[in-house]
């Protein structure tokens, strides 16, 4: 039974206090066949808001007989347990104001919704107007499944009522408004997009969902029109161009018409002619098929008898199958008694076993217990003797202090042993770490020398394989051998690496340098000869030029910015170095900065750049590549007159100067440097020599560190024997000297453990006696058992031969079914063959007919025949003046084609074409202005109506924003609403994003169905509920079970927020449904509980009397002793 009342205090809901009725007669409901839940009236606290539920009526719907509800104007509590009822008044609502059965999430047929038993339901709900309440009645017939709708007592129809509870903007299928049981889960499923409209429905104005789907038909739209006059502009220029194309064919189609007359009769009749003769063979290929036909209907009879046969073999082999697993499952379990009988008489056996060890055992022990007395016996007469014979010890003690004395002077040479011990040790991992360091220096160098072979092998492949052979056959030459010279260089500061590259050329920079032309020619018979290995190979001069000194002193020159010749730059080894001295001169060629770019001073006025004779108007391209040539005529360059020298380097050039051997005259040139590529690599060798000596130093110190080590430990060695020895004296003497005392404690001891075991004695008759008993009482059982054991193995030997019966009976079975099958596969073989052959005989005839068809269709087209029309008469009288062989018309046609060919490239429909063109591109070009103008109103509207949803659109948001983060900021959280779209033209892209976070530590991430928890889902959907309740202009809300996955703290929260904005002034009905609450809520004086129980010991509706309730509670009051 469901009671509203009123919230007066803060109780919990089970002692909440109820209001007294409105209306007595309302409070007795019609007679009932069984209790059901019922809601008698109550009293409305506030004005209601246009369109708000006034009352609720049920009869014969869901868990109720009959049952009336009056909710109150503000926040509605439904509370009750699990099943008595509570979302049913949800049905109510949803389906008395049209709302479909799908929607609920229970049923898709109303029909399901009336009670079951009853063939009739009612639903009736009554809603406020200012200008008279609205009554809306529908009934549910069962068995049709259909409703009758009433407003005001009065027949409609239920598109009437849609139109009447639209008016007062109730949408039941609004998820914003109406969110039943089974739909909690959807809301956060919801996509942005989908919130937005029901957002606009629910609260915001009725223009503006109109509004929207308004932008998004006009933008629909528009895009059409911007498509399709982008299309017709496009297809309007090609047939524009075309036209022009095919004007002067269309002059000459005319010349060239009396030619084609007599092709198109031929080619008209050519068809009827191969359509004949096709239709002659598919006669003849049908006559064969269905002869065919016959015999496979023949072979199918045949097969009739044995498939018949073949199926009862099979039943007949399933039923020996059932029966073998029957006697299998009767063998299984005989044998598994049969096992547990014998692990019964094991069990027995070995009990039997127990009992004889046991007695064993205690045999045993009697014996040991009388050889350990007379063993004990014997020690204490030995012991006695041996006291007897000892004598009085002499004085032990001088000698135990020497040995004493030598202990500890051998204790004090063992520790400075083991200090000397533990300092070599440190000394070695010291000299261990410093090898480790130098060995790393080492490899950093060989790493630095395996990039400049890796280079070597990128660029030159082959010269680097020949270097690995070099290295692995050095044995072969007879003087010393040099890698290629970009190896052996070590620039000493890889800045000025660019110097030596521009002036030395690449080919020498991979050349093999030899000091012995016999060891190069034995090296390039091997290399080039037998590997096809493409190297070159160089021979050191035989006096060295190393250390030929310059014409001109260094310091002569730095007056000019030089700093240094190009020898100085760079180490390498002799032969290398004696190599280019000699042929480039680098000992010779001095390199500058750029002040001595800034002292060489250009000729001015130069009309033309000579070189070597030839005149240069123009430079190259490549700029870093640029060769500059100067004419030196009445004023010379300083630095090159005064220097005479005939190549130098500045900073980013090079100068060469020559003699003119024509004229005489000097010519420089200069030409930027090129990046170095190859000797960036810096290796300092004189630093690597110096670590390999440092190296060998450390190895020999940790030599010597672990010869210090073996002779220390010998020592340690010796001096722990002598301890030894010297300890084992010791411990004699003291054994000595306290052997006396020894012997007499003995003595004492060994007397206890004999009196002891003299005590301990067993009575090995009575064990025994006893023993022998529990062996016969045993045996009797294992007799027993063995019996039964017997029985059930005669059992078993009987089902097993059952068992192979069985299965002799299913193999014979089998075999004749195997046959039958042999011989069916036989039939079967024969049947596949001869359909087969039908199968290609039909498709022959089937492509037989369809080439017919096509020949016919083929033919009439080319006549202009309809399906049904007739050759013309003018067709057949020209035919009949026409071959009626191919042969002959294919001739004809040739002749015919050939007279014609002197037109090439002419088509009969050139001025069909060329005529329908021009009035398409006439009625194009109407169409592209109509469009356009179309187009342009289009856009006009999309302005108008944008601004008119758009900006009270971004209004409302900010509001729904504004309290939502309100909301949350009171619950230590945080979360907002935007609205949300990725291009601002794609109205239908439009929605509003949810985005909340519940902890500190996390960012703001939009709510959906994956990432929030369950509770935190709940949390935030009726948050955003509320957000909408003072904003809504819908008249309820109604919201059911969307506290039960959030935990107590949030819980609270929400329905503190929940009595907060439902019981304001002004604020539309609200339907809470739960069927529990926490204890000590706040609630309100506008607040209305419906509490709802059910059960079988219910009160009769016409019992059911408020104030006779009331009256008989202020009597028991007023009687009850103070």
């Amino acid at each position: 039974m469901a009671t509203p009342s009123k919230k007066t205090s803060t109780p919990s809901p089970q002692a909440s206090k109820r209001a007294l009725p409105r209306d007595p007669s309302s409070e007795v409901p019609s007679k009932r066949k069984n209790p059901a839940p019922q809601l008698p009236l109550v009293q409305s606290s506030g004005p209601f808001v246009e369109g708000s539920i006034v009352r609720i009526s049920m009869e014969n719907f869901l868990t109720y007989d009959i049952c009336e509800v009056s909710p109150g104007p503000h926040l509605n509590m439904i509370i009750g347990a699990n099943g008595t009822g509570k979302s049913s008044i949800v049905c109510a609502i949803c389906l008395g104001l049209a709302g479909k059965p799908a929607f609920m999430g229970r049923a898709d047929k109303v029909g399901f919704f009336v009670k079951r038993g009853c063939s009739r339901g009612m639903v009736e709900i009554e809603l406020f107007r200012a200008s008279g309440n609205l009554v809306i009645t529908r009934e549910i017939d069962v068995a049709k499944n259909q409703s009758f709708w009433f407003i005001n007592k009065k027949s409609t129809t239920q598109k009437v009522v849609e139109e009447q509870v639209a008016a007062l903007n109730i949408q039941v299928g609004n998820l914003c408004q109406f969110l039943p049981q089974d739909k909690v889960g959807e809301f956060a499923k919801l996509s942005k997009i989908e919130l937005l409209e029901a957002t606009e429905k629910s609260i915001g104005p009725p223009e503006m969902h109109r509004y929207h789907c308004e932008l998004k038909n006009f933008r629909e739209k528009e895009k059409q029109l911007e498509t399709s006059c982008k299309e017709k502009t496009e297809y309007l220029q090609k047939m524009v161009q075309r036209n022009e194309r095919y004007k002067q064919d269309v002059e000459r189609f005319y010349e060239r018409k009396r030619h084609l007359d007599l092709i198109e009769m031929l080619e008209a009749k050519r068809p009827w002619v191969e359509y004949e003769n096709v239709r002659q063979e598919y006669e003849e290929v049908k006559l064969v098929r269905d002869r065919v036909k016959e015999e496979v209907r023949k072979l199918k009879e045949g097969q009739i008898p044995i498939t018949r046969r073949i199926e009862e073999m099979e039943n007949e082999r399933h039923n020996l199958e059932a029966r073998i697993k029957e006697k299998a499952t009767d063998i299984k379990e005989a044998s598994q008694k049969c096992k547990q009988k014998q692990d019964v008489i094991e069990r027995k056996d070995k009990h039997i076993e127990e009992i004889q060890q046991a007695l064993t055992v205690k045999q045993n022990e009697e014996l040991d217990r009388q050889r350990r007395i007379s063993n004990t016996r014997k020690m204490i007469e030995d012991l006695q003797n041996e006291l007897k014979t000892t004598e009085n010890c002499e004085n032990l003690q001088p000698q135990i202090d020497a040995i004493t004395n030598d202990l500890r002077r051998i204790q004090d040479e063992k520790a400075l042993c083991e200090g000397e011990i533990i300092d070599k040790r440190r000394e070695r991992e010291t000299l261990e770490k410093e090898k480790k360091s130098v060995d790393d220096h080492i490899v950093r160098f060989d790493n630095l020398m395996n990039q400049k072979e890796d280079k070597l092998r990128q660029r030159f492949r082959d010269t680097y394989d020949a270097v690995l052979w070099l290295r692995s056959n050095r044995d072969k030459f007879k003087q010393r051998v040099c890698e290629p010279i970009m190896l052996t260089i070590n620039m000493k500061d890889n800045k000025n690496a660019k110097y030596i590259e521009n002036h030395i050329p690449s080919n020498d920079l991979r050349a093999f340098v030899f000091e012995s032309q016999e060891d190069m020619e034995v090296f390039l018979k091997e290399v080039r000869d037998n590997k096809k290995l493409r190297v070159n190979a160089v021979i050191a001069p035989k006096s060295s030029y190393a250390d030929k000194a310059p014409s001109r002193s260094l310091n002569e020159l730095k007056q000019y910015g030089f700093f240094s010749y190009l020898r100085e730059l760079f180490d390498a080894p002799d032969p290398v170095m004696s190599y280019l001295c000699c042929q480039y001169h680098i000992h010779e060629v001095p390199v500058g900065t750029e002040k001595t770019r800034e002292r060489i001073e250009r000729y001015i006025n130069i009309p033309k750049m000579i070189h070597l004779g030839a005149v240069y108007t123009s430079l190259t391209e490549d700029r870093k590549m640029r060769a500059h040539y100067q004419l030196i005529s009445q004023k010379q360059v300083t630095v090159i007159q005064e220097t005479r020298l005939k190549q130098i380097y500045t900073a980013e050039e090079k100068y060469v100067v020559k003699t003119s051997f024509y004229s005489n005259k000097i010519i420089s040139s200069n030409t930027s440097l090129k990046v170095a590529q190859f000797l960036t690599v810096t290796v300092d060798l004189e630093q690597r020599r110096h670590l390999e000596e440092q190296l060998k130093e450390i190895s020999r110190k940790l030599q010597a560190v672990d010869s210090r080590l073996i002779a220390l430990r010998e020592t340690s060695k010796h001096l722990e024997h002598k301890d030894n020895e010297l300890r084992q004296k010791k411990k004699e003497l003291l054994e000595r000297k306290t052997k006396k005392r020894q012997l007499e404690q003995k003595i004492s001891s060994k007397l206890g453990s004999l009196k002891l075991m003299e005590q301990d004695t067993c009575n090995l008759e009575e064990e025994e006696r006893k023993a022998s008993t529990k062996i016969k009482e045993i045996n009797v059982q294992k007799a027993k058992l063995v019996t039964e054991l017997t029985n059930l193995i005669k059992i078993c030997t009987s089902l097993h031969i059952q068992k192979v019966d069985l299965i002799l009976q299913n193999t014979t079975v089998i075999s004749e079914k195997n046959k039958l099958e042999s011989d069916y596969m036989a039939a079967s073989s024969q049947l596949r063959l001869t359909e087969q052959h039908f199968i290609e005989l039909d498709e022959n005839r089937q492509r037989l007919l369809q080439k017919c068809k096509e020949l016919m269709k083929r033919a009439r087209q080319v006549c202009n025949l309809g399906a049904e029309q007739t050759l013309p008469q003018e067709y057949q009288t020209v035919f009949q003046d026409l071959p009626n062989t191919l042969d002959e018309i294919d001739a004809l046609l040739t002749e015919e084609r050939s007279r014609a060919s002197c037109f090439t490239g002419l088509n009969p429909t050139i001025v069909q074409e060329y005529t329908k063109r021009e009035e398409e591109i006439e009625q194009l070009t109407e169409e592209l202005k109509g469009k356009k103008v179309e187009l342009d109103q289009y856009r006009e509207n999309i302005s108008q109506v944008k601004e008119r949803w758009l900006n009270p659109l971004k209004e409302l948001v900010e509001k729904i924003n504004e309290k939502f983060s309100n909301f949350f900021s009171s619950m230590q959280c945080a979360g907002e609403v935007d609205l949300h779209t990725e291009n601002e033209e794609d109205y239908d892209k439009y929605g509003i994003r949810i985005r909340v976070k519940f902890r500190s530590s996390t960012q703001l991430h939009e709510l959906t169905p994956h990432h929030q928890s369950g509770g935190e889902r709940s949390v935030s959907t009726m948050l955003y509920l509320m957000a909408l309740q003072e904003l809504n202009r819908c008249p309820f809300r109604v919201v059911d079970e969307i506290n039960q996955g959030m935990d107590p703290i949030n819980e609270r929260r929400v329905f503190e927020m929940v009595v907060n904005t439902a019981c304001k002034e002004n604020t539309s009905q609200y339907f809470f449904i739960t069927p529990k609450l926490l204890q000590n809520l706040p609630y309100s004086e506008k607040m209305t509980v419906l509490f709802v129980y059910n059960g079988p010991h219910m009160l009769e509706p016409n019992r059911w009397n408020l104030k006779a309730f009331q009256r008989r509670r202020r009597r028991i009051t007023f009687t009850q002793p103070s």
